[in-house]
């Protein structure tokens, strides 16, 4: 059966107009991106092979363009596509919290967060800076493979705070395993981090740690 011949309470776009993008699940939200099926499969039952190939939606959006172009009723178009609207999710979320202090824009800023780090291979630690009325001056992604205490160095972070006149930062990285529970060594960083800018009289907001669907706020936890 074709999904317009679907009751229209289950047919994807109908279900996010009606019930709002959250309440559909990863199949649908694929599908509607999809659009159309392929030979034998409609769009629905296309996502859930997809999601069943790649084993996640995160997979799907992270895999590279060979490896998305390899399967059945995609290809560089669609590649193309979705691309697009990941970098036009990106720049809303930087463009929303651009505009206004992260304090008062906190889940736009996490979820920007997740936004640029959520798909990365490797551990990648990045500071948000910011300027005296905590708006975004920059996101700079500064580490990159293992994130321990030993391979992040105070004096990187203390230069790129100086050289935008940062007057607060926002830390974060990702945990590519998925789990976005902070380790101890996270700790660490953050209080080495901590004790430095506060020489230069730059305050630490927060750490959010990204996972795969998940994010952790150190302010959030009482940590900072």
């Amino acid at each position: 059966m074709a999904i317009c011949d679907w009751p229209a309470e289950q047919r994807p776009r109908e279900k996010l107009l009606s019930q709002g993008a959250n309440s559909l699940s990863d199949a649908e939200l694929l599908a509607i991106f999809l659009r159309v099926g392929c030979a034998g499969l409609d769009a629905v039952s296309l996502a859930q092979h997809l999601l069943s190939q790649f084993g996640s939606l995160r997979a799907v959006l992270a895999a590279d363009q060979q490896r998305f172009c390899a399967e059945r009723g995609l290809g560089s178009a669609k590649y193309a596509q979705l691309h697009a609207s990941i970098e036009m999710s990106r720049r809303y979320l930087l463009a929303d919290i651009s505009e206004k202090s992260v304090l008062d824009s906190a889940e736009s800023a996490k979820n920007y967060l997740s936004m640029e780090l959520s798909h990365q291979q490797r551990e990648v630690f990045a500071i948000l800076l910011l300027d005296n009325q905590h708006r975004v001056l920059q996101f700079a992604p500064l580490f990159f493979g293992t994130i321990d205490a030993a391979s992040v160095y105070p004096r990187v972070v203390v230069q790129r705070v100086l050289e935008k006149n940062a007057a607060a930062v926002i830390f974060a990285h990702n945990h590519p395993s998925g789990v976005a529970e902070p380790s101890l060594a996270d700790k660490q960083i953050t209080t080495k981090l901590i004790k430095a800018l506060a020489l230069i009289d730059v305050r630490v907001l927060d750490h959010v740690v990204v996972g795969c669907g998940e994010t952790v706020s150190f302010a959030e936890r009482g940590w900072i």
